[in-house]
């Protein structure tokens, strides 16, 4: 087998547009005609930019090359530009490639990608959803709402998830490091509080910051919530500050979690090294499905679990979930179910009663809607996510809204 050619979808999910404004998925065929899907989760540039990155880093790193050859492949990528270091815009683009060579490798073998990757350790998986506003609530006050927020984890709950995650902390801004405002800290302890009296025991607590705190400022915030005994306190500063992060996980008893924004199992093991307990790759900007692996492995090492992230579209759900059946230490994946996440790809693992079953298709075992895809093709100039350029508001309060593409 050889990879012969490229297609690339940017395709837009319907308002409110949970899981990002757009998601890059790309179909590999092979020169006798098999084909496989991944998705690139990074996306620092417009999207036309980041095609051409994709095609670029196809044509010159993998194109004619066995499918196979995939860790051949991943040093041609990381060492271009004589780098040999973690790039998140060309790992990225080689994130989604790699993740079709695998479904193209099962397809080729009439196998699951777990079953290529150590085989099946777990028949099922432990799924948590973020909370999203329920139909009847204010989609604009629901983001700082400790009642709403608490009636839409009792929703979840009660369909079996036994985790959700939330992130009420304040703004998604690009200046980092911030201290938080009392208003939000009180904000974050009453969400925490209302969503432990609604759920109880049923479900463990996922609070999420974004990155965004400097260290003294989440250590604060730390030990207002420890009361309701949080599962995770998931990256409470910015990605690059790792000191920062061995003195937030020094000084408080929820156990730290990162990795959205890490690429290549480097940075992961640097992670680890300063207190991280809850690896949390992206698998469309970390590397892809065997970096992956390289990283539960690291975790595994450490006494770590992980818990691989999801805010992109359906081909990095299928393969997050290929690889938590093949890991000892899987904690549970990140799940979003929306009705055009089911329209786009057939085929697509489901969350029932809070847990998701080891596919049996070949390969990754979802087919790309090419219609749907076309109808939904993005034409706008703006980023998958961006973050705002105003400053923390200290006495208006803040809000982030989840996501929403809106």
């Amino acid at each position: 087998m050889k990879l012969d050619s490229l297609e690339i979808f940017t395709i837009a999910p319907p308002p409110p547009g949970w899981g990002g404004r757009y998601w890059l998925i790309v179909r590999v065929a092979t020169a006798c005609g098999i084909t496989g899907l991944g998705e690139v989760y990074a996306a620092g540039v417009g999207h036309h930019a980041m095609q051409a990155v994709i095609a670029d880093v196809f044509g010159r790193h993998m194109q004619g090359e066995n499918p196979e050859n995939i860790e051949l492949m991943s040093r041609r990528a990381q060492s271009s530009g004589f780098t040999q270091r973690p790039d998140p815009t060309t790992f990225g683009a080689f994130s989604g490639l790699e993740m079709a060579c695998w479904d193209i490798l099962g397809k080729a073998r009439d196998r699951p990608v777990w079953a290529l990757l150590g085989g099946r350790m777990n028949d099922r998986l432990r799924a948590y959803t973020y909370l999203y506003p329920e139909p009847h609530h204010d989609t604009v006050a629901f983001w700082t709402a400790p009642d709403m927020a608490a009636e839409a984890a009792s929703v979840a709950a009660e369909d079996g998830y036994t985790a959700v995650k939330f992130d009420p902390a304040g703004p998604y801004t690009i200046r980092g490091g911030h201290m938080p405002a009392l208003s939000d800290i009180a904000t974050s302890a009453a969400f925490c509080a209302r969503i432990r009296e609604a759920v109880g025991t049923r479900a463990d607590l996922l609070f999420g910051t974004h990155g965004q705190f400097a260290p003294a400022g989440a250590i604060r915030l730390a030990k207002a919530i420890e009361p309701s005994d949080p599962l995770w306190f998931e990256e409470p500063i910015p990605p690059d500050n790792l000191p920062g992060l061995a003195e937030v996980a020094a000084r408080t008893s929820i156990p730290i979690a990162t990795g959205e924004r890490l690429t290549t199992k480097g940075e992961f093991a640097l992670a680890l090294r300063y207190g991280a307990r809850i690896l949390q790759p992206a698998l469309g900007r970390a590397g892809g499905i065997w970096e992956g692996k390289k990283i539960a492995t690291l975790a595994e090492a450490a006494g770590a679990q992980i818990a691989p992230h999801l805010y992109a579209g359906p081909v990095e759900w299928a393969a997050n979930v290929h690889l938590g059946i093949s890991c000892a230490n899987l904690l549970m994946v990140e799940a979003i179910e929306t009705p055009f996440h089911e329209a786009l790809v057939t085929g697509r693992p489901k969350v029932e009663n809070g847990f998701v079953a080891a596919p049996e298709g070949p390969g990754l075992g979802i087919t790309l809607n090419d219609e749907v895809a076309q109808a939904h093709a993005y034409a706008g100039d703006r980023l998958h996510l961006e973050m705002q350029e105003a400053p923390c508001d200290w006495q208006n309060g803040n809000s982030f809204a989840g996501g929403s593409a809106d």
